[in-house]
């Protein structure tokens, strides 16, 4: 069965059905660039426009947020506009859409993909997903079950957010070269291990498609390192897998 799902970024929003049984998409992905200011309406016709591109969706929509969502209401908002705050998104998206709407933490549903279909399968201690873009988003998974909204990068590093030292987007906005990135990722991870003491990092977003330029430059980690499998699919395929399995009523059409 094809669900749809929506991967909102800092950067861009993009979406695509999904093959659930193999974890894939099933279309190519469509993707709007982020509207400035990114508010919740502005927002939720992209999210109308990514859906619509596809046709009128038959069955639940799961669309990812880059901050904390509990219940469908959006509790932070680090990479958008603050608007979000306290927004019931799934209320807003599935009017908006005209469908069912689930809504989680953008790094929960690619950790959620990973777990199932990627780089975490058969993984029972203690794995980390990282997305590595805008900002740092994080999904802890123990025993193979989730933690939601962890929010790891948000974790104190000397003296700064973390996202605001090793994100992909201070990479390129400081034109660091991929050996001086690496070393705050590495110190990064180092902090995580730390505190968690993970088996596995998975190391998503953008980035994971050129695991090769910074993975062997990492230094100070114990736990493996691997890279997302899905890459920046992970997203979009761990929202449909959301939605199919919160069994949401549908929403009113716009």
């Amino acid at each position: 069965m094809d669900v749809f799902g929506v991967d909102i970024g800092g950067s861009g929003i993009k979406g695509a059905p999904v093959d659930l049984a193999r974890g894939e998409l099933s279309e190519e992905r469509f993707k709007v660039l982020t509207p400035k200011p990114s508010t919740p309406d502005a927002v939720a016709d992209c999210v109308r426009q990514v859906v619509r591109h596809f046709g009128l969706p038959v069955g639940p929509v799961g669309v990812t947020f880059p901050g904390v969502v509990v219940g469908g209401t959006t509790r932070t908002a680090a990479n958008v506009d603050r608007s979000w705050l306290g927004q019931d998104a799934a209320r807003l998206l599935g009017e908006r859409v005209g469908a069912p709407v689930t809504v989680l933490n953008d790094a929960d549903a690619a950790g959620l993909a990973e777990m199932s279909h990627g780089a975490g399968r058969g993984r029972t201690g203690t794995v980390i997903v990282l997305t590595f873009g805008t900002g740092i988003g994080s999904a802890v998974f123990t025993g193979g079950s989730l933690v939601p909204n962890t929010e790891l990068g948000h974790l104190e590093l000397h003296g700064h957010d973390a996202e605001t030292r090793a994100s992909t987007r201070v990479k390129e906005d400081e034109g660091l070269n991929w050996s001086r990135w690496a070393k705050r990722v590495s110190r990064y991870l180092a902090h995580v291990e730390m505190l968690f003491s993970p088996e596995l990092f998975v190391i998503g977003g953008g980035v994971s498609r050129k695991a090769e330029k910074f993975l062997p430059l990492l230094e100070g980690v114990s736990a493996e390192v691997v890279p997302a499998r899905l890459e920046n699919s992970a997203g979009i395929v761990g929202a449909a897998m959301a939605a199919a399995a919160a069994g949401v009523v549908p929403a009113a059409a716009a």
